[in-house]
């Protein structure tokens, strides 16, 4: 008999080329998998993640589901987990879920938090986990900004080209920017993000922060349902997956 586990763990994505199985390169799905696989005597066993993330970003709650033949209580499963994995991964929780649990598809809604480091001088400390931007921002500018993107939107401006995902309607229930000493954070609250969509919301809104667009051009933008009219996609080290909502 299977038994499905959920779990909600956290990594440090600066080691690791993204979320998902690549051939030839560490990624965290490969090294849990690699895990499991040893604590069921070498039968493979595959995990189901929220939903993936890039190279170099970070996860404070991602959530995985699993099915296994063993029944362990929760303490053990985390122990056992935690003393086999990398340094750079850790369970918080395990918990016995019903059978049609499923990470992905029974997600409600995600919070993403991005950092930038705003001191003159870049800190070899933050390099892997704020993106280091030097330069003079109106936080008030930002915030205005954002409330042209709170709502139900098609976001396809704000979504890398490479993206398969036909429907590009996403709400956004929650932007948040604020800024305590050098650090500026967003934190985004919504019903589903799509590739890339918060680096290119930051990347856009940091444009609007600098002065180099006004906040009502982001109602444009949208408008433009195009890639090409939305800022840079700001750089993968700055974005955490916070938490996720079922």
């Amino acid at each position: 008999m299977m038994n499905r586990y959920k779990c909600i763990i956290s990594y440090d994505g600066s080691g690791f080329s993204g979320y998902q199985v690549q051939p030839h390169k560490r990624t965290v799905q490969s090294q849990f998998e690699a895990v499991l696989a040893k604590m069921h005597k070498g039968s493979p066993i595959k995990i189901s993640a929220s939903g993936r993330t890039d190279a170099g970003v970070h996860a404070k709650g991602q959530v995985i589901h699993f099915d296994s033949p063993l029944l362990l209580p929760q303490e053990k499963w985390e122990v056992a987990l935690n003393s086999m994995l990398p340094d750079d991964i850790s369970v918080q929780s395990v918990e016995k879920t019903d059978s049609a649990f499923h990470a992905r598809f029974d997600a409600s809604g995600k919070e993403y938090r991005y950092f930038l480091y705003q001191a003159p001088k870049r800190d070899p400390f933050q390099r892997h986990y704020a993106y280091h931007y030097p330069y003079p921002l109106s936080i008030e500018a930002m915030n205005e900004a954002c409330q042209y993107l709170l709502g139900t939107h098609d976001f396809s401006s704000f979504c890398s080209a490479r993206t398969d995902v036909e429907d590009k309607v996403r709400t956004i229930e929650t932007i948040e920017i604020s800024q305590e000493e050098e650090l500026v954070s967003f934190r985004f609250v919504g019903n589903g993000f799509l590739y890339n969509m918060v680096r290119i919301l930051v990347g856009t809104l940091i444009e609007v922060g600098s002065g180099k667009r006004k906040p009502e051009e982001i109602e444009e933008i949208l408008a433009k349902r195009d890639r090409i009219y939305a800022g840079k996609t700001a750089p993968g080290q700055g974005l955490y997956l916070w938490k996720v909502h079922y």
